[in-house]
């Protein structure tokens, strides 16, 4: 059982950035994909990065260039770097660990994230 707990979430005006961390429960081991999805009100759930086991990085097209996933060398915290964030990305942000990327086992209770424009 993985416990994930998000941290970092607020309110910016666009522009500006946001540093989102994920603590889990225990060493998180390499035999996992660990990432960030987002939920807006009236949108689907969407992936917005992924680190997978071979610590290679995937993002959705909308924040390429702006966001970065990273863990740190403990692997009990995960990070997203959020910089010139967009109204757009508004949404409640979950971080999640699964077997298989995008099929995720565990996440966590989300961190609101408000971007004005």
């Amino acid at each position: 059982q993985v416990h994930l707990e998000e941290s970092g979430g607020g309110s910016v005006q666009a522009g500006g950035s946001l540093r989102l961390s994920c603590r889990t429960s225990r060493y998180i081991d390499s035999s996992y994909c660990l990432g960030w999805f987002r939920q807006a009100p009236g949108k689907k759930r969407e992936d917005v990065a992924t680190l997978r086991t071979d610590n290679a990085t995937t993002y959705v097209d909308s924040v390429k260039g702006r966001f970065t996933v990273s863990q740190d060398s403990a692997k009990t915290t995960l990070y997203l770097q959020m910089n010139s964030l967009k109204a757009e990305d508004t949404g409640t942000y979950y971080c999640a660990a699964g077997h298989y990327c995008s099929f995720w086992n565990y996440e966590g209770q989300g961190t609101q994230v408000t971007v004005s424009s």
